[in-house]
């Protein structure tokens, strides 16, 4: 079982998306007997709450349904478990190395190394702009989670 976690601020926003797209993906390469897939948020700002209805929208207009999932903060326990922990921006990454136990720092990485075409190295936060911002972090969040499943398959699922 390969264990990936998706994890940006307050899970409404960014990390949610993530972990509906990659879902959709495994999904469709019919390898969900292969995975463990999470989101989670390094701060308790919008824990037990639902995706925002942005991100919603911005999913649904592209077959996925986000609107199940429900907010939480991760925990040091997180990083031992899971084999993958992608921050979508260098401060959630940092924010995961402060509660990382020792010996497990590798498995926090960004998102976006992924996505080596993109020239965004971090998935911005849609939260205080408008609609249009969730596309393009939606965008941004396929290539990276294609990007991410190649290399799994290439690595992990021979």
């Amino acid at each position: 079982m390969i264990k990936v976690l998706f994890v940006c601020l307050g899970n409404i926003c960014r990390s949610p998306t993530a972990e509906g797209v990659f879902r959709k993906l495994v999904r469709e390469h019919q390898l969900e007997h292969h995975f463990e897939i999470d989101s989670a948020g390094t701060h308790a700002y919008h824990v037990g709450k639902p995706p925002d209805e942005r991100a919603q929208a911005a999913c649904a207009r592209r077959g996925i349904d986000i609107s199940r999932l429900s907010g939480r903060q991760a925990i040091a326990g997180d990083i031992e478990k899971f084999d993958y922990v992608l921050a979508m921006d260098r401060e959630n990454h940092e924010n995961l190395l402060e509660i990382c136990p020792q010996g497990y720092e590798s498995r926090i990485r960004l998102f976006m190394e992924f996505a080596p075409s993109r020239p965004e190295e971090e998935v911005p936060d849609p939260y205080f702009g408008g609609a249009g911002g969730f596309d393009r972090v939606l965008d941004m969040i396929e290539d990276a989670a294609q990007g991410l499943l190649e290399e799994i398959q290439r690595t992990r699922l021979k």
